[in-house]
Protein backbone atom coordinates (compact mmCIF):
# COMPACT_ATOMS: atom_id res chain seq x y z
CA UNK A 1 0.00 0.00 0.00
CA UNK A 2 1.23 3.68 -0.65
CA UNK A 3 1.35 6.55 2.25
CA UNK A 4 -2.12 7.49 2.55
CA UNK A 5 -3.80 3.87 2.71
CA UNK A 6 -1.17 3.11 5.34
CA UNK A 7 -1.88 6.41 7.23
CA UNK A 8 -5.69 5.08 7.09
CA UNK A 9 -5.57 2.15 9.76
CA UNK A 10 -3.33 5.22 11.87
CA UNK A 11 -5.52 7.98 11.12
CA UNK A 12 -7.08 8.39 14.64
CA UNK A 13 -3.90 7.56 16.94
CA UNK A 14 -2.47 10.65 19.28
CA UNK A 15 1.35 9.44 18.74
CA UNK A 16 3.31 10.98 15.86
CA UNK A 17 5.83 8.78 15.72
CA UNK A 18 3.23 5.58 15.43
CA UNK A 19 2.16 7.86 12.39
CA UNK A 20 5.97 8.38 10.85
CA UNK A 21 7.00 4.27 11.81
CA UNK A 22 3.63 3.38 9.41
CA UNK A 23 5.80 5.44 6.36
CA UNK A 24 8.89 5.27 7.24
CA UNK A 25 9.56 1.84 5.42
CA UNK A 26 8.68 3.71 1.93
CA UNK A 27 10.20 6.89 3.00
CA UNK A 28 13.38 5.57 3.21
CA UNK A 29 13.62 3.30 0.21
CA UNK A 30 12.08 6.28 -2.23
CA UNK A 31 15.30 8.42 -0.43
CA UNK A 32 17.88 5.71 -0.13
CA UNK A 33 17.40 2.74 -2.83
CA UNK A 34 20.71 0.65 -1.87
CA UNK A 35 19.51 0.74 2.12
CA UNK A 36 18.01 -2.34 3.74
CA UNK A 37 16.65 -2.43 7.32
CA UNK A 38 15.53 -5.02 9.39
CA UNK A 39 15.03 -2.79 13.36
CA UNK A 40 12.01 -5.68 13.88
CA UNK A 41 14.83 -7.77 14.07
CA UNK A 42 16.54 -6.37 17.01
CA UNK A 43 14.04 -4.81 18.83
CA UNK A 44 16.00 -4.65 22.04
CA UNK A 45 17.50 -1.67 20.62
CA UNK A 46 14.95 0.54 21.13
CA UNK A 47 13.50 -0.54 24.53
CA UNK A 48 13.76 2.57 26.63
CA UNK A 49 12.92 5.45 24.43
CA UNK A 50 8.81 5.53 23.69
CA UNK A 51 9.68 7.19 20.75
CA UNK A 52 11.87 4.99 19.14
CA UNK A 53 9.49 2.71 20.69
CA UNK A 54 6.81 3.80 18.71
CA UNK A 55 8.46 4.38 15.51
CA UNK A 56 9.25 0.75 15.70
CA UNK A 57 5.25 -0.14 16.55
CA UNK A 58 4.71 1.71 13.19
CA UNK A 59 7.25 0.32 11.43
CA UNK A 60 5.98 -3.09 12.34
CA UNK A 61 2.60 -2.48 11.44
CA UNK A 62 3.32 -1.11 8.15
CA UNK A 63 5.30 -4.59 7.59
CA UNK A 64 1.85 -6.68 8.54
CA UNK A 65 -0.55 -4.21 6.56
CA UNK A 66 1.44 -4.91 3.12
CA UNK A 67 1.91 -8.89 3.92
CA UNK A 68 -1.77 -8.46 4.14
CA UNK A 69 -2.88 -6.60 1.12
CA UNK A 70 -0.09 -8.24 -0.89
CA UNK A 71 -1.71 -12.22 -0.25
CA UNK A 72 -4.84 -11.04 -0.35
CA UNK A 73 -7.61 -12.31 -2.96
CA UNK A 74 -8.87 -8.41 -3.74
CA UNK A 75 -4.80 -7.75 -4.41
CA UNK A 76 -4.95 -10.67 -6.42
CA UNK A 77 -7.89 -9.53 -8.76
CA UNK A 78 -8.04 -5.87 -8.82
CA UNK A 79 -4.49 -5.76 -10.02
CA UNK A 80 -5.39 -8.72 -12.83
CA UNK A 81 -8.33 -6.49 -13.71
CA UNK A 82 -6.05 -3.27 -14.06
CA UNK A 83 -3.17 -4.90 -15.80
CA UNK A 84 -6.09 -5.92 -19.13
CA UNK A 85 -7.01 -2.70 -19.46
CA UNK A 86 -3.16 -1.23 -19.08
CA UNK A 87 -1.70 -3.71 -20.76
CA UNK A 88 -2.25 -2.20 -24.48
CA UNK A 89 -1.28 1.20 -23.37
CA UNK A 90 2.49 0.55 -22.72
CA UNK A 91 2.63 -2.52 -25.49
CA UNK A 92 6.14 -1.98 -27.45
CA UNK A 93 7.55 -0.48 -24.37
CA UNK A 94 9.93 -1.96 -21.42
CA UNK A 95 7.09 -1.13 -18.89
CA UNK A 96 5.77 -4.20 -16.82
CA UNK A 97 2.19 -4.05 -17.36
CA UNK A 98 1.85 -6.24 -14.13
CA UNK A 99 4.14 -4.01 -12.22
CA UNK A 100 2.01 -0.65 -13.17
CA UNK A 101 -1.20 -2.02 -12.09
CA UNK A 102 0.63 -2.88 -8.58
CA UNK A 103 1.23 0.94 -8.18
CA UNK A 104 -1.83 1.89 -10.33
CA UNK A 105 -3.74 0.05 -7.53
CA UNK A 106 -1.93 1.61 -4.59
CA UNK A 107 -2.37 4.87 -5.95
CA UNK A 108 -6.27 4.87 -6.70
CA UNK A 109 -6.57 4.03 -3.08
CA UNK A 110 -4.97 6.51 -1.98
CA UNK A 111 -7.14 8.56 -4.30
CA UNK A 112 -10.25 6.87 -3.29
CA UNK A 113 -9.55 7.72 0.58
CA UNK A 114 -9.10 11.43 -0.58
CA UNK A 115 -12.16 11.87 -2.24
CA UNK A 116 -14.33 10.37 0.15
CA UNK A 117 -12.91 12.44 3.28
CA UNK A 118 -11.73 9.15 5.18
CA UNK A 119 -8.48 10.63 5.56
CA UNK A 120 -7.18 14.36 6.18
CA UNK A 121 -4.22 14.35 4.13
CA UNK A 122 -2.75 17.92 5.98
CA UNK A 123 -3.24 16.17 9.45
CA UNK A 124 -0.64 13.21 8.31
CA UNK A 125 1.38 15.73 7.14
CA UNK A 126 0.99 17.94 10.32
CA UNK A 127 1.85 14.63 12.32
CA UNK A 128 4.58 13.80 10.31
CA UNK A 129 6.16 17.77 11.06
CA UNK A 130 6.19 17.11 15.09
CA UNK A 131 8.10 14.24 14.79
CA UNK A 132 11.43 14.73 16.83
CA UNK A 133 14.14 14.98 14.79
CA UNK A 134 16.67 13.76 17.49
CA UNK A 135 14.25 10.73 17.95
CA UNK A 136 14.36 9.94 14.54
CA UNK A 137 17.61 10.20 13.84
CA UNK A 138 18.00 7.78 17.30
CA UNK A 139 16.10 5.66 15.52
CA UNK A 140 17.99 5.28 12.08
CA UNK A 141 21.17 4.79 13.99
CA UNK A 142 19.99 1.83 15.67
CA UNK A 143 18.84 0.79 12.40
CA UNK A 144 22.59 1.29 10.73
CA UNK A 145 21.12 4.05 7.85
CA UNK A 146 24.25 5.10 6.47
CA UNK A 147 24.13 8.60 5.13
CA UNK A 148 21.02 9.36 7.04
CA UNK A 149 21.32 13.21 5.94
CA UNK A 150 20.54 12.11 2.42
CA UNK A 151 17.24 10.54 3.66
CA UNK A 152 16.39 13.80 6.36
CA UNK A 153 17.10 16.14 3.68
CA UNK A 154 14.51 13.95 1.57
CA UNK A 155 12.28 14.12 4.36
CA UNK A 156 12.26 17.81 4.39
CA UNK A 157 11.32 18.36 0.62
CA UNK A 158 8.69 15.73 0.73
CA UNK A 159 6.66 16.99 4.11
CA UNK A 160 7.23 20.65 2.71
CA UNK A 161 5.55 20.45 -0.77
CA UNK A 162 2.72 18.17 0.19
CA UNK A 163 2.95 16.24 -2.96
CA UNK A 164 0.64 13.64 -2.17
CA UNK A 165 -1.93 16.47 -2.12
CA UNK A 166 -1.99 16.15 -5.64
CA UNK A 167 -3.64 12.42 -5.50
CA UNK A 168 -6.78 14.17 -5.58
CA UNK A 169 -6.52 14.55 -9.88
CA UNK A 170 -6.56 10.90 -11.87
CA UNK A 171 -4.07 12.88 -13.93
CA UNK A 172 -1.74 13.40 -12.06
CA UNK A 173 -1.85 9.71 -10.50
CA UNK A 174 -0.79 9.06 -14.13
CA UNK A 175 1.98 11.65 -13.68
CA UNK A 176 3.17 9.97 -11.00
CA UNK A 177 2.92 6.46 -12.55
CA UNK A 178 5.43 7.77 -15.26
CA UNK A 179 8.08 9.21 -12.68
CA UNK A 180 8.13 6.22 -10.78
CA UNK A 181 8.68 3.94 -13.96
CA UNK A 182 11.70 6.11 -15.17
CA UNK A 183 13.05 5.16 -12.07
CA UNK A 184 12.85 1.55 -13.55
CA UNK A 185 13.42 2.07 -17.32
CA UNK A 186 14.82 4.91 -19.34
CA UNK A 187 11.83 5.04 -21.67
CA UNK A 188 8.59 7.56 -20.44
CA UNK A 189 5.31 7.36 -21.70
CA UNK A 190 4.09 9.76 -24.14
CA UNK A 191 1.62 12.32 -23.78
CA UNK A 192 -0.59 10.09 -25.68
CA UNK A 193 0.25 6.97 -23.12
CA UNK A 194 -0.35 9.02 -20.16
CA UNK A 195 -4.03 10.33 -21.81
CA UNK A 196 -5.06 6.67 -21.86
CA UNK A 197 -4.05 5.80 -18.86
CA UNK A 198 -5.36 8.58 -17.30
CA UNK A 199 -9.21 7.20 -19.44
CA UNK A 200 -8.57 3.74 -18.32
CA UNK A 201 -7.55 4.65 -14.67
CA UNK A 202 -11.17 6.65 -14.52
CA UNK A 203 -12.74 3.37 -15.63
CA UNK A 204 -11.33 1.26 -13.38
CA UNK A 205 -11.80 3.54 -10.61
CA UNK A 206 -15.40 3.50 -11.49
CA UNK A 207 -15.68 -0.57 -10.42
CA UNK A 208 -12.73 -0.01 -7.00
CA UNK A 209 -15.20 2.21 -5.60
CA UNK A 210 -18.27 0.30 -5.20
CA UNK A 211 -15.56 -2.14 -3.08
CA UNK A 212 -12.48 -0.58 -2.35
CA UNK A 213 -13.31 -0.52 1.45
CA UNK A 214 -13.30 -4.29 1.87
CA UNK A 215 -9.43 -4.77 1.89
CA UNK A 216 -9.19 -1.33 4.53
CA UNK A 217 -11.83 -3.53 6.75
CA UNK A 218 -10.39 -7.28 6.38
CA UNK A 219 -6.95 -5.81 6.97
CA UNK A 220 -8.01 -3.61 10.17
CA UNK A 221 -9.58 -6.72 11.48
CA UNK A 222 -6.37 -9.07 11.13
CA UNK A 223 -4.35 -5.89 12.42
CA UNK A 224 -6.73 -6.03 15.57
Amino acid sequence: MNFLSHYYFDRTTNDANVVMGTVLPDLIKNAVKEANLYPQKNEFLFKGNPDEENLLLGWKRHLAVDLFFHSSDFFLEKTTELKQLIKPIVENTAVRPSFLAHISLELLLDHLLVEHNLIRVNHFYDKLNTVKKESLSDFLEHCKLKNPEVFFNFLERFISSKYLLSYQKLENISYALNRICMRLWPETLSERQLNLLTLELAIFKAVLEKDYLEIFREIEKKLV
